[in-house]
């Protein structure tokens, strides 16, 4: 059983966020939640948030526990990008770019509620 959670424009590169999704691809639950803990990003925050979204979606709509969760993807998109100005030398502007993104998570038990015919 799966269950998914997407965190939408959040205000960060996704180069940043995948630094730190990468991380936790792959890991248990309870080993994804001690490796965002000491991460020293900005990005770890919202990255966990948006897990723990997933394991409660989990364990309200299949019944499942956490611990038998695992992250089996997680991936960053890119969202839109807000363009701002910065005034140079001589009247000329440089633009800003303002990049944010989108992360998805996914977890499961490794279970298909499929059933075969």
């Amino acid at each position: 059983m799966e269950s998914t959670a997407q965190a939408k424009y959040i205000r960060i590169s996704p180069r940043k966020a995948r630094m730190v999704v990468d991380q936790i691809r792959g890991k248990s639950v309870e080993d994804a939640r001690l490796t965002l803990r000491f991460i020293e990003r900005a990005a770890a925050q919202d990255v966990e948030s948006c897990l723990n979204s997933a394991v409660a979606n989990a364990e309200d709509v299949h019944k499942l526990r956490a611990e038998q969760l695992k992250v089996t993807e997680a991936y960053v998109d890119e969202g839109p990008t807000l363009k701002r100005y910065r005034p140079r030398a001589k009247g000329a502007a440089s633009r800003i770019n303002k990049r944010t993104c989108h992360i998805t998570v996914v977890v499961s038990n490794g279970k298909d509620d499929k059933k075969e015919a």
